[in-house]
């Protein structure tokens, strides 16, 4: 049923990424299984292996991941004006946030229980992020090879500081060579 549904209304897209940005603290990786129930499970309009891709594809580019799948995932719908509905609800909570933020709390981020409560979010944060990676993976490493090249990219960039760009080309590479049959099946 995934990827089959009728496109979208431009106020649906635009709801539903704003929803998924409001409700949500920490950045792309901790939106992940947030952005796949809605956009995947529940509403049906991508597959688990185009939400894969895409966030691959939002990782690859410069910019902020969510906003960057988000608009992939507008655009696949709606075309151009699906991109920019869906890019715009990820980003009106966080502007608004931010200028709320700016505009009456700023005096108050030195005081200790404030700091203590960035602490506790930070935590969450990286259990979210954790259950993002371990989503992607599943959907992704689905193989030997694809194991070895997860593994390898992963200790080249923590064991020999390799750049993430230049693994994510490498990899893109090594895919693009080792899976060319996967593909024209």
């Amino acid at each position: 049923m995934a990827g089959k549904t009728e496109s979208p209304k431009l106020l649906e897209l635009f709801c539903v990424f704003a929803r998924i940005s409001a409700i949500t603290i920490g950045g792309g990786y901790v939106m992940f299984p947030l952005m796949k129930s809605e956009v995947v499970d529940s509403k049906g309009w991508i597959t688990d292996e185009e939400m894969v891709d895409y966030y691959a594809l939002g990782q690859s580019v410069p910019g902020i991941i969510a906003m960057n799948t988000s608009t992939l995932i507008g655009y696949r719908k709606r075309g151009i004006s699906g991109a920019m509905s869906a890019a715009a609800g990820m980003a009106t909570p966080s502007v608004i946030v931010i200028l709320l933020i700016a505009a009456f709390l700023t005096p108050y981020f030195d005081l200790p229980w404030v700091q203590k409560a960035f602490a506790g979010i930070r935590a969450a944060v990286v259990a979210l992020i954790v259950m993002a990676v371990w989503q992607v993976g599943k959907k992704s490493v689905n193989s030997v090879s694809k194991g070895i090249i997860a593994i390898g990219s992963f200790l080249a960039i923590v064991g020999l500081g390799m750049h993430p760009v230049l693994m994510i080309v490498a990899g893109g590479l090594l895919g693009a060579l080792l899976f060319r049959k996967e593909a024209s099946v």
